[in-house]
């Protein structure tokens, strides 16, 4: 056999790594088109056993990679190419790192020769993402002689994404040189391992189980993302009261405003509160948690706890161990905070039919999405809010981008968990435009229905000081950002069905149908102007105690 020349020893390098990526599982990959990637791309597309998501803007496609990411559980690749394409990756590598997502991030890049020499479309991208990946791998240019080092990369990349080394789940980083010409035929791979010799791939050990003495207390357990709907099962049957975040299946609804009246707080203080998971939106829940003085311990098992004002005593390895006796919680506490939420939950449901509002289009996407059994995708800012206070609990998968908290991205996550379920996703018209190129491209496997809640601008903002410090027209300008675009109109050009709806009955009529529909529906939901929602939140909270007197 003939040497082989520098392009079929890349080609067969870019072969090899998919071959191992395949046979720990890699099932969708996310490619960028790009001259410098092309070894790659074309390792991957050669893959029968891989869906190829082709996307033309790479920060919307790393976005879709992670929806799909999240929906699925398991690592997703990504492919760009060389110089900025590199750049545009940061913010969703960014929500992956806090959100804890697996993806394997690939960075085409010149070979070290044409670095720092003005070469084109070259940046320096060693390191580009900093402590933002589990781990960040860099071999070079592909050298025969090092063969034998492909498979353990790609199953350490994988590994590491998928948090089997023990560590949380997360993006890996690998900036693989490649050297003209790109295209080459590659030669025979590297041996794998033996089929029966997978060892390599095995899960990490479970998590333990611990307990503490609760001593028959009130216990409030505050759960967020990275908790299953099985594990909220677990801590109900302790006799605790489970609250979460809207990511969160099966948790009580209706927490944040009841919290928010003095009295039913000093009343409904727990003796002991627990946390597992990330954190929830509601910032009178953390005021409360920080105002009763109440003993918070948390638990490990479901990923790193976020504890920004310093309120855990105790970090306890793992999860609960729900047949330990002494984790029994007082029952009767849970009865009395279930009544009452149940109370606001009727109340709520009256007004649902009397006002078309942010609320309502929040409780009833909930709710449709429940009855359809799709997943839901929620986008930051209100609705997460209207979701996690004011609505029924989720049922159903649901997601957010709640790492970094950002609005960017969210239109094309839907679209990638859509790859994976039917999907109904609800945001902001903000954030709709903001990710506007999550419309462009690429058919999803499953019906997509994304409902915008169009008040004109950044709805947030109003409930901020800054509402009340500046002027009308500053205030507008600079945070209020109203745009006066036709959302519907968009989405129709980008070849979507869209339609407007002004009532409770159009849009459950248009979510029912866009989950019937092939590809993706926008509903705009005509909401009230911002103020307007101001005013439903400070009248509904007023009401609240009044509802369960």
């Amino acid at each position: 056999m003939s040497v082989a020349n520098p392009s079929e020893v890349q080609a067969t390098f870019c072969a090899t790594l998919v071959d191992e990526w395949v046979r720990a599982g890699l099932r969708d990959v996310v490619v960028c088109p790009g001259s410098r990637s092309t070894p790659l791309a074309l390792a991957l597309h050669a893959r029968p056993e891989l869906t190829c998501h082709v996307r033309i803007d790479e920060r919307s496609a790393a976005f879709f990679a992670l929806g799909v990411a999240l929906a699925s559980k398991t690592p997703v690749a990504i492919l760009v190419t060389s110089g900025t394409a590199a750049a545009e990756l940061h913010a969703a590598v960014a929500e992956a790192d806090l959100a804890q997502v697996p993806l394997i991030v690939i960075t085409a890049d010149r070979p070290p020769e044409l670095r720092n020499v003005g070469a084109p479309q070259t940046i320096i991208q060693t390191g580009l993402y900093g402590s933002m990946v589990r781990g960040a791998v860099e071999p070079g240019v592909a050298r025969a002689d090092a063969m034998r080092s492909w498979r353990p990369l790609a199953a350490r990349l994988w590994r590491v994404a998928a948090g089997l080394d023990g560590s949380a789940p997360g993006p890996v980083h690998l900036n693989a040189s490649f050297i003209e010409p790109l295209v080459a035929t590659p030669r025979e791979l590297p041996e794998a391992r033996a089929d029966g010799d997978m060892w390599t791939y095995a899960p990490a050990t479970p998590a333990v189980r611990s307990a503490i003495d609760v001593a028959g207390g009130k216990v409030m357990c505050v759960v967020g993302a990275g908790v299953s709907p099985a594990l909220v099962q677990e801590l109900w049957s302790l006799d605790w009261l489970v609250v979460g975040d809207a990511t969160t299946n099966h948790t009580l609804p209706y927490v944040d405003p009841l919290l928010r009246d003095d009295a039913l707080a000093a009343r409904l203080r727990p003796d002991l509160v627990v946390r597992i998971g990330g954190l929830a939106a509601s910032k009178v829940l953390g005021e409360r948690l920080r105002t009763w003085g109440t003993r918070v311990v948390g638990y490990t098992g479901a990923g790193p706890l976020a504890d920004p004002d310093g309120l855990l005593s105790d970090r306890l390895p793992g999860l609960p161990d729900v047949r330990a006796t002494q984790l029994r919680g007082d029952s009767a506490y849970v009865y009395e905070w279930a009544g009452l939420s149940r109370l606001v939950g009727e109340r709520l449901s009256l007004l649902d039919v009397e006002a078309f509002n942010e609320i309502t289009v929040a409780r009833r996407v909930v709710h449709v999405a429940g009855e359809l059994g799709a997943s839901l995708v929620v986008g930051s800012s209100m609705p997460i809010r209207d979701v996690e206070w004011w609505s029924p609990s989720r049922i159903t998968s649901t997601f957010a981008n709640r790492g970094a908290n950002g609005i960017d991205g969210i239109t094309s996550t839907i679209r990638g968990v859509s790859t994976v379920a039917t999907t109904i996703g609800f945001v902001g018209d903000v954030t709709f435009l903001h990710d506007v190129s999550g419309l462009v491209d690429g058919a999803v496997a499953h019906s997509c229905v994304i409902v915008v809640a169009d008040n004109s601008g950044g709805g947030i903002f109003n409930f901020l000081p800054q509402a009340q410090v500046l002027d009308e027209p500053a205030f507008e300008e600079m945070f209020g950002t109203p745009r006066g675009i036709d959302l519907a109109s968009v989405a129709t050009a980008f070849g979507h069905h869209a339609t407007r709806v002004t009532s409770v009955d159009e849009l459950e009529a248009a979510l029912r149908a866009g989950a019937e529909r092939p590809g993706v529906s926008v509903v705009v939901a005509a909401v009230p102007e911002r103020r307007a929602n101001v005013a439903l939140h400070a009248s509904l909270t007023a009401a609240v105690p009044s509802w369960v007197s």
